[in-house]
């Protein structure tokens, strides 16, 4: 399931940075600094998967959304004088949010949006980035999963590696006509009600991350 929701959203996020993009909402410097760690996390985070029980950090992760959402519906501001790291840090930070989407199966736009407001980027700006950072955290995490899955016992037919064919074309194909309409919600909803909004999100994550253990 972690394997082909990766690949999944390699086709959503494609369909919704180009959306975010041709309304200038993507920081592009963003982008190519913090893809390598990225690259580096999801990779790591997809051999550790393929071999470890994930139920500790999808309870570590459901808590951590919970913060994040009330945050956001408290509308807490970062300091202002909080920027962008380096370029170490945000290979780090990368890292970090590339393994950690990895093994829980996600896009990352639920630690990569927080991580940017929290940097003082313009919430639209954090979603658009996000949406475009979506697509090397999928390559990389659907190349994980296939690769690590060649072989494997018990998989279902028409399946490759970890990755299961058929669910993949079809949630594929609805989610990548999808995206562009959330891409434009994003730039018209007023930015207190995406806040809310996004909150919303992340707290139906956690409750799916906690009804995933029991």
């Amino acid at each position: 399931a972690l394997g082909t929701s990766m690949a999944t959203i390699v086709f959503t996020s494609i369909a919704s940075l180009r959306a975010h993009h041709s309304r200038e909402a993507v920081n592009w410097l963003v982008v190519k600094r913090i893809t390598p760690g990225i690259f580096c996390g999801t990779l790591a985070g997809s051999v550790v998967a393929a071999r470890l029980s994930g139920n500790f950090l999808k309870g570590f992760f459901a808590v951590f959304t919970f913060f994040v959402a009330w945050q956001m519906l408290l509308n807490a501001r970062p300091h202002s004088s909080r920027q962008l790291p380096g370029s170490g840090g945000l290979f780090g930070a990368g890292g970090v949010i590339g393994c950690i989407s990895s093994l829980v199966g996600i896009g990352g736009g639920s630690m990569s949006v927080p991580f940017l407001v929290w940097c003082n980027l313009p919430a639209r700006t954090a979603i658009g980035t996000s949406a475009a950072l979506g697509f090397p955290i999928a390559l990389s995490g659907g190349i994980g999963y296939l690769l690590n899955g060649i072989g494997a016992a018990g998989l279902p037919p028409y399946s490759v590696g970890y990755i299961y064919l058929p669910a993949l074309v079809g949630i594929a194909v609805t989610s990548y006509l999808a995206a562009p309409l959330g891409a434009r919600l994003a730039h018209s909803l007023p930015v207190s009600q995406l806040k809310k909004g996004f909150a919303l999100l992340l707290i139906a994550t956690g409750v799916k991350m906690l009804y995933g253990i029991i």
